[in-house]
């Protein structure tokens, strides 16, 4: 047997912003709808009813790829503040919304970064002055956080973090094994208020189904309380029901579904169009200088009408055919034979 030792000296410091509370949790989504209902909507309307100030966030996707670059977008600019947001493998996704002054708290795993394009300056800064206040996790213990919601349960044992400053700084506490004596982790479940994911394809009650990598997605959508879905195109739910196994969300965790072709840009859409390296570099570099920053986000966010008009100043079309291509045949962007 090891050693004993006292659990509540060996919690982490950091404040859990959401509360495990599985069967207050359950509460909730045993009065939620699970009628086939068309839920089809804009942006506009899904974030006006869905998203409240002082809500807290869970985005879909992974890195810069499949992020629900329209539905953060929206956020911004209608002026959401004081939210909450998982930092789990957040890239673009988290720098949209610190851009747009929306986040005062943030779990944190991997957030401020753009994988190999660099550092987001201006989240960088948002951090470092303490503009968010921080709870720090890994990758997978937000991952397993989702999962301990998604299974009605108030928390998961993990060996993961023992002995580090990320568990010191997290909001877990350590446990003994009720069957081995064993430290254990307990990460406690996550139940965001609003989900906000992208999908390749989705039917109009919220059948979602998604291609290449899916991390949590399947898990962030069941302990999420609301769903926001963003997709490439709307199919008709034949032929959903004609591949049942490929739903990777089923349309009762859906509260709106928003057709957005070219959602996710400038981030990567599996299968579908490849990221705009060249635009993500725009924002980089903008941030470099915080006057010349707002006005960046005030051109490229706050003053187009909808998610279409911002993709007409990145572009448009032509440059959306270039990253469909470069998905498809990489290497090719820039080669006058496939104009």
């Amino acid at each position: 047997m090891p050693q004993s030792f006292h659990p509540e000296e060996r919690s982490g410091v950091g404040p859990l912003f959401t509360s495990p509370d599985a069967d207050q949790a359950r509460l909730f989504f045993r009065q939620k709808p699970r009628r086939l209902t068309n839920k089809l909507t804009t942006a506009r309307d899904a974030v006006a009813r869905l998203v409240g100030d002082g809500d807290y966030l869970g985005v879909g996707g992974f890195g810069s790829n499949r992020i629900p670059t329209a539905l953060l977008h929206e956020v911004v600019r209608q002026g959401r503040r004081q939210l909450g947001l998982a930092g789990h493998t957040a890239t673009h996704d988290c720098q949209i919304l610190i851009a747009g002054d929306c986040v005062d708290r943030c779990d944190v795993a991997y957030v401020v970064g753009l994988e190999a394009r660099g550092l987001s300056r201006n989240a960088r800064r948002a951090f470092e002055e303490g503009r968010v206040q921080v709870t720090e996790w890994t990758n997978a213990a937000l991952a397993w956080r989702y999962r301990a919601a998604a299974m009605g349960v108030p928390f998961l044992p993990a060996r993961i973090m023992l002995g580090t400053d990320t568990a010191r700084y997290s909001a877990a506490r350590e446990i003994r094994c009720p069957f081995t004596g064993i430290r254990l982790v307990a990460l406690p479940a996550l139940f965001p208020d609003v989900a906000l994911i992208h999908v390749h394809r989705a039917d109009v009650y919220g059948n979602c189904q998604i291609e290449g990598i899916m991390v949590s997605d399947h898990d962030l959508a069941r302990a999420a309380r609301r769903v926001i879905v963003s997709t490439e195109r709307i199919i008709p739910n034949e032929d959903i029901r004609r591949e049942p196994t490929r739903t990777a969300i089923p349309y009762y965790c859906v509260d709106a579904v928003v057709e957005i072709p070219y959602g996710a840009y400038p981030g990567n859409m599996p299968y579908e169009y490849f990221s705009d390296e060249e635009h993500l570099q725009e924002w980089l570099e903008a941030e470099e200088d915080p006057a010349l920053f707002a006005a960046f986000v005030r051109e490229h966010i706050r003053e187009p009408a909808d998610f279409a008009a911002y993709l007409e100043r990145c572009g448009g079309l032509n440059r959306l055919q270039e990253l469909r291509r470069l998905e498809h045949f990489p290497g090719k962007e820039g080669d006058e034979s496939d104009r």
